[in-house]
């Protein structure tokens, strides 16, 4: 694995981290040629399939009518300062169908991925035909059985959460101590069971995945760190990027490249994202990760290379953040192994980066997004003001000024509105 930081030794990256400052990594020129997935594309094919089959019956579990069942959120230009020449547009996951958080790509497809294979031995469907029919109080009761259990800061929770008990399933989530309380509270509405840990992300992973291991079959334990059907179920929106952006009239070359920018926790969103774009589009895309400064788990991981991914606490970082979905000790070793050569930079950011932009993105465009989410804008703006700077590592910016920049909102249509004012400046 690559490990060239952004013309700063390690010693210096690892104090501005503890010093709590903006900090930026960036891989070099990509080596040629470049090396070949090891998760065959064919698994992310299968769950595009797998999501159009499902979407009849979750239209009628969740559409109320007005709703296709597709899990799609728009794309959308963004305002901003007539002296920018960059293009921003914001990919809505904030708005997505069921729990508004990009965690209803990855989580809802791993939920549907055991209830197909569940009904497929069941009987209650066949493989091909549209699953309409599990939506039924039959099929419900007879998935009534079934376990899914996750550990979670709160987003991958909801998602698991509410689709498991949409189809019937009994839900168990393992919540770490910074998880916000309202999720709690929504979850255990739904009827999941929400168990409470005094640790961090990490420790409640950890205990979910011991208690599943002892539960049995007719228990499914969805693992954010190793679960490669989180993986492609964050992978196939870049397929759907690639259509919006084709819509839009948007050409991506070389001399047009594609900056994304993906809020960043324990890796599987936005790897699974930069793993379908690098697919689709090479090195024309620049991916760029975006984690608070005090939980950098994956600038971690690529900077201080090791046996494992190195923790945020073994750089004498906290672990503390206001962006309660970013706050991850380690990053997963499958995103590393997956991805991790194609991650292009990792902007860290302290979390006043993350709040100014939670109100900046609600005055000038309407965007009502959680500080986990508004990552994105604030790497977009930090590396925008390092572009008009001598120091930039070259490889990152080349075509900056005539790229197509993309931020990734991951969460925040459901945050309560209380929360949602807690959280804007005051007037």
């Amino acid at each position: 694995m690559r490990s060239t930081e952004h013309n700063r030794p390690a010693e210096a990256l690892r104090a501005s981290l503890r010093a709590g400052e903006p900090t930026i990594w960036s891989k070099g020129e990509p080596p040629l040629p470049r090396s070949s997935p090891s998760l065959a594309l064919t698994r992310l094919a299968d769950a595009r399939a797998r999501f159009d089959r499902f979407a009849p019956a979750l239209g009628r579990l969740f559409g109320e009518g007005s709703w296709d069942g597709r899990i799609r959120s728009p794309l959308r230009a963004y305002p901003i300062g007539a002296d920018d020449r960059t293009g921003l547009w914001v990919k809505c996951d904030h708005e997505l169908p069921l729990t508004g958080t990009i965690k209803a790509r990855g989580g809802v497809h791993e939920v549907l991925q055991f209830v197909e294979e569940t009904a497929l031995r069941l009987g209650l469907v066949t493989l091909g035909e549209d699953y309409a029919c599990l939506a039924d109080a039959r099929a419900r009761t007879a998935l009534a059985e079934r376990r899914v259990g996750v550990g979670s800061t709160g987003n991958l929770g909801l998602s698991v959460g509410m689709a498991a008990r949409a189809f019937g399933l009994q839900a168990e989530v393992h919540m770490s101590a910074d998880a916000k309380a309202w999720k709690k509270v929504r979850l255990r509405a739904l009827g999941v069971e929400v168990v409470e840990h005094e640790g961090d992300y990490a420790d409640a992973v950890a205990a979910a995945r011991a208690r599943f291991q002892a539960l049995g079959d007719h228990a499914h334990f969805v693992d954010d760190e190793h679960s490669e059907a989180l993986f492609v179920g964050y992978a196939v929106a870049a397929y759907e990027l690639a259509e919006q952006l084709e819509a839009a009239g948007i050409g991506i070359d070389d001399e047009h490249p594609l900056f994304v920018y993906l809020p960043c926790g324990v890796g599987g969103a936005p790897g699974g994202i930069s793993y379908g774009l690098k697919a689709i589009y090479g090195d024309d895309v620049r991916c760029v990760f975006a984690e608070p400064v005090a939980s950098a788990s994956m600038l971690a991981a690529l900077a201080f290379p090791g046996p494992q991914p190195t923790s945020v606490y073994a750089l004498g970082l906290t672990n503390r953040t206001l962006a309660d979905g970013l706050a991850t000790p380690a990053a997963s070793q499958l995103v590393l192994d997956l991805v991790g050569d194609e991650i292009d930079a990792v902007v860290a950011l302290p979390d006043d980066r993350f709040l100014h932009w939670v109100g900046e993105a609600w005055a000038a465009a309407r965007v009502r997004v959680e500080p986990s989410a508004a990552a994105g804008f604030a790497a977009w703006d930090h590396l925008a003001h390092v572009s008009r700077g001598a120091d930039r590592p070259a490889y990152l910016y080349r075509g900056w000024a005539r790229a197509t920049h993309i931020v990734w909102t991951t969460g925040g249509a459901m945050l309560p509105d209380a929360e949602f004012r807690a959280l804007l400046p005051s007037v």
